[in-house]
């Protein structure tokens, strides 16, 4: 359901929270509080910027994204659903699935008790074109909840509601916006198995020491529930991924030749991002039954670096 400026201003905005007309003549809702400053859109229900009060900006947007029905929004908190990447039975299928390039519904937007911005959307399968359909033919009920303070706070929100069990996965693909990704170390992931997509999804064990990027990066890291901090020495802070109802991680950065070969983002943007990505993908899948719910959240937090 696409919902127009002046439909989402009179009933859903609060003090502090405000829509307005963003990229591409998006309906972006604009958050700037004493607790942070924040921009959510409902196309995609992606979470493009969040600046914690005494922090700079967290997430890494690319000054190339397309902001165009259809496309998805290159940086932010972008959602993979219902398949990650390409599908796996269909070759032809869009990657990532396709919640990050259609309208959420806005169902409310509210103050909670300790002055975070509460967002909650819904993505209206009804409304799907036929293909697509085809593609997932179950009935869902999806929900993003997003809360937006100190701490940003993603939540997925699943159903079935139809009389059939499907499988399926999905993913906060979060873009972190440090100083330079080749001199960032992430913590909370030593010794995990991972699946090395670079190398043909060859199976590896991570090191002992936190892990440093010095190429393109596709990783897939298993049975993980781990928070992963990003100890980022070029802009002097941590970031805090900390997960629940999810036994993925993903990291992902492009590096050089392959960022440059990608129209919405180019140049030397990969330097500028490292994308630990909360979620649940193949070969850990989601089986979702009828009736059953199923909740994967992630929560960031920021510290600085003395």
């Amino acid at each position: 359901m696409s919902q127009s400026l002046e439909e989402l201003r009179a009933a859903h905005q609060v003090e502090g929270a405000t829509w307005h007309e963003g990229d591409g003549g998006l309906p972006v809702l604009v958050v700037q509080n004493e607790q942070c400053q924040a921009r959510v859109f409902a196309y995609g229900a992606h979470v493009a910027s969040w600046i914690p009060a005494g922090h700079e900006e967290v997430l890494f947007m690319s000054q190339k994204s397309a902001f165009a029905p259809g496309k998805a929004i290159r940086g932010g908190v972008p959602i993979c659903w219902p398949w990650f990447g390409p599908k796996h039975d269909d070759a032809k299928a869009p990657a990532h699935g396709f919640a990050r390039n259609r309208a959420w519904e806005v169902e409310r937007v509210s103050l909670e008790d300790n002055g975070r911005v509460r967002v909650e959307l819904r993505l209206d399968l009804d409304g799907l074109d036929e293909e697509t359909s085809e593609r997932f033919p179950y009935a869902c009920d999806v929900r993003h909840v997003v809360s937006i303070g100190q701490v940003l706070s993603m939540s997925l929100v699943m159903r079935n509601t139809g009389e059939e069990s499907f499988e399926f996965e999905e993913a906060l693909h979060t873009y972190l916006q440090v100083g330079d990704v080749a001199t960032a170390r992430l913590h909370g992931l030593e010794s995990t198995r991972y699946l090395d997509k670079v190398a043909g999804r060859k199976e590896e064990r991570e090191g002992r020491e936190p892990f440093a990027l010095s190429a393109e990066t596709d990783r897939i890291y298993l049975g993980t529930r781990a928070e992963v901090v990003v100890e980022d020495r070029g802009l002097m802070r941590n970031i805090r991924v900390e997960k629940s109802g999810s036994s993925t991680t993903v990291v992902w950065n492009p590096w050089l030749v392959k960022a440059t070969a990608m129209a919405d983002l180019g140049g030397d943007a990969w330097r500028r991002f490292v994308c630990v990505e909360t979620c649940n993908v193949r070969p850990q899948q989601v089986p979702l039954p009828p009736g059953a719910m199923h909740t994967m959240t992630a929560r960031i937090r920021v510290d600085r670096l003395i």
